[in-house]
């Protein structure tokens, strides 16, 4: 497992609770507007933190933090997960894990365990439109159909999550997206942000009255649809 930064405290990452956001590296996918690319094609390269500095910190922070963010790149793909979040946990702290959804056995095993209270799951598109966005020639839509269903079965609490992107993404991903997980708990439309980070440049966000058309045609199946990061 390699550890490649953490953010001490964020309001944002883990909705409801003060957090820290782990970063571990490493992934399976290459979205192309992916913003931790370091983290995604270069994780070997990255600085890296010890386990031990984290248990420090968080051992420190008991009380002040109230859980922990683990994200990627893609986290599932650590073989000691499972001990790392033991250790979280053992301090006391709430556990959430943002993942692609691409190893649903790992989620679904941690969350029989009772190792997580929350999953944030990104949905990259709608199913035809998977393999653009992912940056996968053929990505594996079985895995990822089983994590959604596991999710909605609601064995855990759970999001899913859509970076919308103006050059991948179109009203027919939404209606689409929106009749595959229809019934769904909660779901988040992410305004794409550029950055210097990001795998591939030239990409664009809808605007805001954009997205609120895209909310409102997911309103329609999904009981809990907002919008995050824009005015």
């Amino acid at each position: 497992m390699k550890i490649c930064g953490l953010n001490k405290t964020t309001l944002l990452d883990y909705p409801g609770k003060v957090a820290a956001t782990i970063f571990l590296g490493g992934c399976n996918f290459r979205c192309p507007f992916c913003q931790n690319s370091s983290l995604v094609l270069h994780a070997d390269r990255e600085p890296e933190l010890s386990q031990d500095e984290i248990f420090s910190f968080l051992e420190k922070r008991r009380g002040i933090l109230e859980g922990v963010c683990i994200t990627g790149g893609e986290p599932s793909l650590n073989d000691n997960l499972e001990e790392f979040i033991r250790k979280i946990r053992s301090l006391g702290y709430a556990v959430k894990l943002d993942t692609n959804g691409s190893r649903p056995y790992i989620l679904k095993d941690l969350v029989r365990k009772n190792l997580l209270d929350k999953i944030a799951m990104d949905i990259k598109a709608c199913p035809e439109n998977y393999g653009n966005v992912s940056g996968l020639l053929y990505p594996d839509l079985d895995s990822i159909r089983e994590s959604v269903d596991f999710l909605m079965e609601g064995h855990v609490d759970y999001e899913f999550r859509t970076t919308v992107v103006r050059e991948l993404h179109t009203e027919k991903d939404f209606r689409k997206i929106g009749q595959w997980i229809k019934g769904a708990k909660a779901y988040y439309l992410q305004a794409y942000k550029d950055s210097e980070e990001v795998l591939q440049p030239g990409f664009s966000s809808y605007s805001l009255k954009e997205l609120q058309n895209f909310r409102n045609i997911l309103l329609e199946t999904i009981h809990l649809v907002e919008i995050r990061g824009i005015d």
